[in-house]
């Protein structure tokens, strides 16, 4: 059981009628708390909460349209997200009970200030190295528009500039990484067919290999809806087709790809994770067609290579900088 829902289930008396848990875990939360639904906008965590509780978990950048008595925010990573899910979620409280949970390393404490906008915040408790905060909703917000939170960009490219759209809780929000920024400048000789863009983000690099490679059909996958979401206005707002997919992995990627191209993610919520990006290494192959190209920017301290390698092949380095390395291997 997540120490957060650990947290709420202390004061489990509270939350007992039709409540809203929103970016919940993908753990028993649900099972304990029969008249609760979830919102979640990690398609592994959905995956796995519809598993075991079909039908109780929307999923979305939006909140759910059906009414609900109160609701539990779990803190996200993001400050700006935070911000957009607890309007979202305020200015439909009128009257009743907000609660926020987090870990104190996650920020719980600055973000428990945010309620004071929306009345008289208390702490209920404190353990698990996390914090559960409640305040009924006085003063319910006007509801602010996901678009109007989006951060637009600039970036010069060969082909023209190309107009970024990241939403709040987006990897690098409102700004280019370094990581990708190293790997646009190494996209020449690609294969023909189908490529992929896996962890895209606002869909930089998915937007840059379209309008680079016309010809090629490009899939941009993510397991972040949020992500996916600032994909697709990437990809409307320079008039570029593509298909944008929500999903837990490399897994969920199509099969025959002709190329996989990456800045692969290395982190959920506020924890450090490798997970998904050494399973995308280890299946990278499965996913391939014969001869097909893996092409990933990662951190220089990250021993990727042999891992590559043991997977896929011979791995070369076409380019390094700024803390950043670009390998490259086919599959034979």
């Amino acid at each position: 059981m997540d120490p957060r829902s650990e947290v709420l289930l202390r004061q489990a008396d509270l939350f007992q009628g039709q409540l809203l848990l929103a970016g919940l875990p993908a753990d028993d939360l649900l099972g304990k708390l029969p008249a609760a639904n979830g919102w979640c906008w990690h398609a592994g965590d959905q995956a796995a909460l519809d598993a075991r509780f079909a039908g109780r978990s929307h999923f979305g950048v939006n909140a759910p349209t059906q009414a609900f008595e109160g609701a539990v925010l779990f803190l996200p990573k993001s400050r700006d997200l935070a911000n957009y899910l607890l309007n979202a979620l305020a200015s439909r409280l009128g009257g009743r009970e907000l609660f926020l949970v987090g870990e104190k390393r996650g920020g719980i404490e600055g973000a428990a200030k945010q309620l004071h906008a929306f009345g008289r915040p208390r702490k209920l408790d404190s353990a698990r190295h996390c914090q559960l905060w409640q305040v009924t909703v006085e003063n319910p917000p006007v509801a602010v528009e996901l678009q109007s939170l989006a951060e637009h960009y600039e970036l010069p490219l060969p082909e023209g500039p190309l107009n970024i759209i990241s939403l709040p809780g987006v990897f690098s929000h409102g700004r280019l990484d370094r990581g990708t920024a190293l790997l646009l400048q190494h996209l020449d000789k690609l294969p023909a067919g189908h490529i992929l863009d896996f962890g895209c983000g606002a869909g930089v690099l998915g937007a840059a290999l379209k309008r680079r490679y016309p010809q090629n059909s490009v899939t941009m996958l993510d397991v972040d809806a949020f992500a996916a979401a600032s994909s697709r206005l990437t990809l409307a707002a320079n008039n570029l087709e593509a298909e944008v997919i929500t999903g837990d992995g490399i897994d969920a990627a199509p099969l025959y790809l002709d190329a996989i191209l990456s800045n692969p993610p290395f982190h959920t919520g506020v924890h450090t994770n490798y997970q998904a990006s050494e399973n995308m290494l280890k299946k990278a192959a499965q996913h391939l067609k014969k001869g097909g190209e893996l092409r990933i920017v990662a951190n220089s301290f990250l021993r990727y290579q042999p891992l590559i390698e043991a997977h896929l092949g011979n791995c070369t380095t076409v380019a390094e900088g700024q803390g950043f390395k670009i390998y490259n291997a086919k599959r034979g």
